[in-house]
């Protein structure tokens, strides 16, 4: 795409995002006619790639081979309503440990590309409806603010109650007439709204079997996490904005991930009236609190005459981070952060199958590979506070690769100091590094 063609596209944007703002009650009834193939290209450039076909077995090179027709043509069954949402390919990923399976959609190429385009509408409009406590899949957004966010308001209301909520299968469950109703309430396209109808009713295939949920978003969908932020937008936001915050005795505040959420508290009474009316806002909406993992921690921060916290004194994991109480440089009390032991764990794990399953690869090209895996790492948790949890996962990195490399022969094997050596002269590792510091 030129420039010229992006910056048509970025203009039209720009012009929704500011009626949305200027009309926060307005429904838009016309938003389709702004997709012409310009849209679609850049909507295109953004998809995604790589990655395994859907159910069609179309691949970006073979659509590449006639782009322009095959956009246009595209763009014509949107607009006339003939086009049909294609089954989603159901696959299996690990999740987390103990072998668990978490199932995942692959839509068709040229339906991510039209989910996409519809993204481009739809996220102007919602951009100015969205809460400043909402980061998850949102545009210049992400889990680093999130976390900074929570550090500064914990210090300030001193630790307090941490209330942590856990829907049960929440992507699963969101109802679809409640969806269309929240959708209508600001796009009342015909166009729009029938494509997003398509994509809900969409069935899933899996072992050659098609099956049609009555619930849920898009599996894998383009669209499924704008769907699940405009979900939660009415469920939670608004309704702790507009409804619980005014109704607290001390300060409160939220954090919500997509589906990941805490709400932290000053005051106990606030929390435990809070966590008593939460599972019937939720039941209002088909969703579930799982009752275990949905839990209440007392988060206050401990005396400045105490060695060390109390009992009493609880931790809690959110993004991939346990947040909890420590001494900084100057003793002073402060919530730290430390990679969670299930994220560490589960990060050892899978280097350790990676290194079992490419140990017949070259030596060199496995470096590179785990070099890259080990800046990945310490881009995400390379956090103020965190750096001796980053150096625990390289220095088992090590450990693994070097078991791994000695397992390729009987002969030779290589000692510590021997690999060390190695390491050192011609196959350097990243050292640990804080990317992000907060405080």
């Amino acid at each position: 795409m030129k420039a010229s063609e992006f910056s048509t596209v970025y203009t039209k944007q720009q012009r929704i995002a500011q009626l949305a703002k200027q009309s926060p009650e307005m429904a838009f009834t016309s938003l389709a006619y702004h997709m012409d193939v310009e849209w679609l290209e850049e909507a295109y450039r953004q998809t995604r790639k790589t990655g395994t076909a859907g159910i069609d077995g179309m691949t970006a090179k073979e659509y590449e081979d006639n782009l322009q027709k095959n956009l246009k043509d595209l763009l014509e069954r949107a607009k006339s309503g003939r086009y049909k949402a294609p089954a989603v390919k159901r696959a299996y990923i690990p999740k987390g440990q103990g072998g668990e399976l978490r199932p995942i959609g692959i839509p068709t190429l040229e339906d991510k590309v039209l989910q996409r385009a519809v993204c481009m509408l739809l996220e102007p409009i919602y951009e100015q409806d969205f809460m400043e406590s909402s980061f998850g899949f949102r545009p210049g957004r992400s889990q680093h603010q999130a976390l900074e966010v929570i550090w500064r308001e914990t210090m300030d209301i001193k630790g307090g109650w941490i209330l942590d909520v856990d829907i049960r299968k929440y992507f699963d469950t969101i109802d679809h007439a409640q969806i269309r109703e929240m959708l209508r309430q600001r796009v009342n396209d015909g166009v729009i709204t029938r494509l997003i109808g398509k994509w809900l009713n969409a069935g899933v295939q899996e072992q050659g079997q098609v099956s049609y949920p009555e619930s849920g978003s898009p599996q894998g969908g383009v669209i499924s996490p704008l769907l699940s932020n405009i979900y939660l937008h009415y469920v939670m936001d608004v309704w702790f904005e507009t409804t619980v915050k005014p109704r607290m005795k001390a300060k409160t505040f939220m954090v919500r991930f997509a589906d990941d959420l805490i709400v932290g508290f000053k005051d106990e009474e606030d929390a435990r009236r809070v966590l008593e009316v939460l599972p019937k806002r939720y039941a209002k909406f088909g969703l579930t609190v799982h009752p275990e993992k949905t839990r209440l921690v007392a988060f206050k921060r401990p005396r400045k005459e105490d060695l060390k916290p109390s009992e009493k004194t609880g931790t809690f994991d959110f993004l991939g981070f346990t947040h909890y109480w420590g001494r900084n440089k100057k003793g002073n009390w402060v919530v730290k952060r430390k990679t969670a032991s299930k994220r560490l764990s589960g990060k050892i794990q899978a280097i350790t199958k990676w290194c079992k399953d490419n140990r017949h690869l070259p030596i060199r090209d496995q470096h590179e590979i785990l070099c890259v895996k080990l800046r990945g790492h310490y881009q995400y948790y390379g956090i103020s506070g965190n750096y001796r949890s980053i150096n625990a996962f390289r220095h088992a990195v090590l450990k693994i690769w070097r078991k791994s490399l000695n397992r390729r022969s009987q002969k030779g094997k290589r000692t510590w100091n021997a690999f060390k050596d190695l390491l050192h002269h011609h196959l350097p590792l990243p050292e640990p590094k804080i990317m992000h510091s907060y405080i």
